[in-house]
């Protein structure tokens, strides 16, 4: 593993000197392969009959679906994890990298990455947990409003906590167009973001047309991926960090809909 950090390390600075363009790019392939996904699910992962309950077969892929980015996003976390000792090629790399976007990110997409990275702000999120809370709890979704609640608290929890063990230090970022405190790793904008957005749009699905969903889908996406990027941009944070906030929350957001699909299912059961 050394040696393909080492050679990510020699190709930081060209990626760097690339980066919007990567972005850019990244971003639609995340958009498109999102797409596909869903069509997929849409074919093979839901009930024949409009409106009918999914079989326990059904219901048995969709967790295993859910425990695959489970593992996969906690494997990913460890691979980092496991890198960030002193000296290791995966430090090189993320140096290499933020020296890059020093020189290379014109000031309009700078400051345009600033306004978008306070969506993920915990002030931003505090707002919109109890806002959306308060909602569900007055649409008579108490239970839906439990979820919402566990996963984003839940989420925000488990970032500090992970921040206190691994304590690695940010990135130099001294152009003051956004500041930044705290230990940097994993990044708790991007899991935030993952986690927050993408619960909130599935909670949406429950109220709008199934029509609506795969727009919901692509939307929470592009902007959670775009979060997470700015803090690269912003140089608040490392590739590496950002990666495993990414890793982090797609993990917990996995566990969070796998637990509240899996209660629907068991009170369909107890009222047919």
């Amino acid at each position: 593993m050394d040696a393909e950090f080492a050679v990510l390390a020699r190709l930081a600075p060209l990626a760097g000197a690339h980066a919007l363009s990567l972005f850019f790019a990244l971003l639609v392939l995340l958009l498109a392969l999102t797409w596909l996904g869903w069509w997929a699910f849409q074919r093979w992962m839901l009930p024949r009959a409009h409106g009918a309950a999914p079989t326990p077969l059904l219901l048995g892929l969709r967790l295993a679906l859910g425990f695959g980015a489970i593992v996969l996003g906690a494997w990913v976390f460890a691979e980092i994890a496991e890198q960030l000792k002193a000296g290791a090629p995966l430090g090189a790399a993320d140096q290499a990298l933020a020296d890059a976007l020093r020189t290379s990110v014109p000031p309009a997409a700078l400051q345009a990455f600033a306004w978008l990275t306070r969506l993920a702000d915990p002030a931003t999120l505090t707002v919109l947990c109890i806002t959306v809370a308060i909602g569900l709890v007055l649409a008579g979704r108490r239970w839906l409003a439990f979820g919402w609640v566990a996963a984003v608290a839940g989420n925000a929890l488990l970032n500090i906590t992970l921040k206190q063990v691994f304590a690695r230090v940010r990135p130099v970022h001294d152009d003051g167009i956004v500041l930044a405190h705290g230990f940097s790793f994993p990044s708790g904008h991007t899991s935030g973001a993952v986690v927050a957005w993408g619960m909130l749009a599935y909670v949406a699905m429950r109220f709008v047309p199934a029509r609506g969903h795969l727009a919901l889908m692509l939307a929470a996406v592009a902007l959670a991926f775009t979060i997470g990027a700015s803090r690269m941009f912003l140089r608040v944070h490392f590739a590496s960090d950002v990666i495993a906030g990414f890793a982090s929350g797609s993990a917990w957001l996995a566990v969070c809909i796998a637990s509240i699909e899996l209660s629907r299912w068991y009170e369909g059961r107890k009222m047919s």
